[in-house]
């Protein structure tokens, strides 16, 4: 059993510094050493790339693809309007959604100006757009590549009503025309896009209707190396739920999504941000990812528009989402959008928690007393379970200098050693795996509140006291991880020798190793561990007092 457990620790020992050393490597920007990442791609300048990056999608109804044939890229110019909290550009080429910053979110690199989620620059491409394809094939049609007319007068552009819109006028291309108006919320992100097609020919015309996010796979600037966060597009419907995938997987044509559905949305997700674009539920369409040749992925869906006999006019209404991932927004945007924030397999745990969060914010007023409060709420709740725990720690540390002694006088012959340790367990009623199986029970629960932490847009910029200005930012002077990694080195000094030295050694180097990392991790991570780190070690103190067993602390030797 020994032999095991020793295995298994080296095992873990030698993983952890394994993939401490990659996350080192990537943090100097460096290539990993043992898990390698793909490039990521670089976007094209907007010269090149520009609104006309992606493909024009491929009608569908046929049974086998067909490619319309396109007009050459058009030269726009950009529309800027602003908003409470949107400050956004439109590119009259396609009609599309080129940039959009956030008013009431800072960019982490450079405070002093608001953050970006859309743009298009020859560092980065991401854009929304929308067109028409044909489901007959034969004529093009107006896609997000047609040159179109701003028809909103400049006025209406600055109005400080409640709504503002941009109406955008295609030419008339293979007898249909397409007017897309954007109406948006002063204080909301969520914009509406209505699209009007009209058939001004002399025949019937079966146009399709796409609305594609295109972006390239660059990670979003400053996020950190030590831990990971997905970046890509997300597909839902109600069969399949929420399904990301990988830039690798369109890389390769492995993604499995729902092909056809008429319910559910489209996305593209990164860390805290999410753009998506929405259809009520009930229309008919079909969901597709794939890669561009200039190095931009896209995701989006297909909605058939029915017959359009000459002279008749059909709308369709749809939703752009275009912010941050705010829970309670999300929920109340479209059924399953809150899924774009992501807490994995834990989400059963993490949302209780997220709600608790918020709440104790609302009684403190501070995200970062908000964590230390929810903490310790999570310890009172554990109360008894950690008890129990370091009760059996105790008994553990009355009896380890008979352990030692039976190391020291059996050290020949394992076998009796072995039976010798376990009489005194028995006669002792200590159980040697007392003390793990009460901290393995909670260990989930801690694990949702690191990711509901990590996900947490609201504690983005929020400051706690003091030098820390921003709870998901490393702190800048390094106090908190070095006082963590006191605390770490404290109570694993307040815990008993293990009888083997070989795991005696190891419970000392795993904690180190991981202190190094949090040392990158985001200073309100940071100070949930630490608050746990001290109330854990008062409760140990006085459970050991109050058993007779005084706390000695046992440093290592190596």
């Amino acid at each position: 059993m020994n032999d095991f457990r020793r295995t298994a620790l080296w095992v873990v020992l030698v993983f952890s510094l394994v993939m401490l050393w990659d996350r080192w490597q990537l943090h100097h920007g460096r290539q990993a050493t043992f898990f390698p990442t793909p490039p990521a791609s670089v976007a094209q300048a907007p010269g090149a790339a520009s609104a006309t990056s992606a493909p024009i999608p491929q009608a569908t109804t046929t049974g086998s693809a067909i490619t319309p044939a396109a007009p050459p890229p058009a030269q726009g110019e950009v529309v800027w309007v602003t908003t409470d909290v949107l400050k956004l550009g439109f590119d009259t080429a396609g009609g599309t959604l080129v940039h959009a910053e956030f008013l009431q979110h800072r960019d982490l690199i450079d405070a002093n100006r608001p953050f970006t989620l859309l743009e298009r620059n020859p560092k980065r491409v991401y854009l929304a757009q929308t067109g028409l394809i044909s489901a007959a094939g034969g004529e093009a049609l107006p896609t997000h590549q047609a040159l179109m007319r701003l028809t909103t007068p400049q006025s209406a552009l600055h109005s400080g009503g409640p709504t503002l819109e941009l109406r955008f006028e295609s030419p008339v291309i293979g007898g249909v025309q397409l007017v897309k108006t954007y109406t948006l919320q002063r204080s909301g992100y969520v914009i509406d896009v209505r699209h009007e097609v009209i058939n001004h020919g002399d025949a019937a015309r079966t146009p399709q209707l796409y609305l594609q996010l295109v972006r390239d796979a660059s990670k979003p600037a400053g996020e950190s190396s030590f831990y990971s966060t997905f970046t890509g597009p997300a597909v839902y419907t109600d069969a399949k739920k929420y399904q990301k995938i990988e830039f690798s997987q369109i890389d390769s044509n492995s993604a499995d999504i729902d092909k056809t559905a008429d319910n559910g949305y489209v996305a593209m997700v990164q860390h805290y941000f999410a753009s998506a674009w929405l259809l009520d539920a009930g229309l008919q369409r079909e969901y597709y990812v794939r890669k561009v040749d200039t190095g931009l992925y896209s995701v989006g869906m297909i909605s058939p528009m029915g017959t359009l006999e000459p002279g008749a006019v059909k709308s369709l209404q749809a939703r752009l989402f275009v912010g941050p991932q705010e829970e309670t927004v999300l929920e109340a945007t479209a059924p399953g959008l809150e899924l774009v924030k992501d807490y994995g397999w834990l989400t059963i745990l993490a949302k209780p928690l997220y709600w608790l969060l918020v709440q104790l914010h609302g009684m403190t007023g501070n995200w970062g007393w908000a964590i230390v409060a929810l903490v310790v709420l999570l310890k009172i709740a554990f109360y008894w379970l950690n008890a129990k725990a370091y009760a059996s720690m105790a008994k553990m540390k009355a009896v380890n200098p008979r352990i030692m002694e039976l190391r020291e006088r059996y050290q020949n012959d394992p076998q009796r050693m072995q039976q010798e340790m376990m009489r005194i367990y028995r006669e002792e009623r200590v159980n040697p795996m007392g003390g793990c199986l009460p901290i393995l029970i909670q260990i989930p629960v801690f694990i949702a509140l690191y990711w509901v932490l990590l996900a947490t847009v609201e504690i983005r910029s929020a400051p706690w006291l003091g030098w820390i200005h921003d709870l998901s930012a490393p702190d800048p002077w390094y106090i908190l991880p070095f006082v963590m990694t006191l605390t770490t080195i404290l109570q694993t000094a307040l815990n008993p020798i293990p009888p083997d030295p070989m795991q005696a050694k190891l419970m000392w180097i795993m904690p180190l190793a991981f202190s190094v990392m949090f040392f990158f991790f985001p200073s309100g991570l940071v100070l949930y561990w630490l608050t746990n780190n001290i109330l854990s070690i008062a409760q140990q103190w006085i459970i050991n007092t109050r058993l007779g067993v005084p706390p000695k602390f046992h440093l290592p030797k190596f």
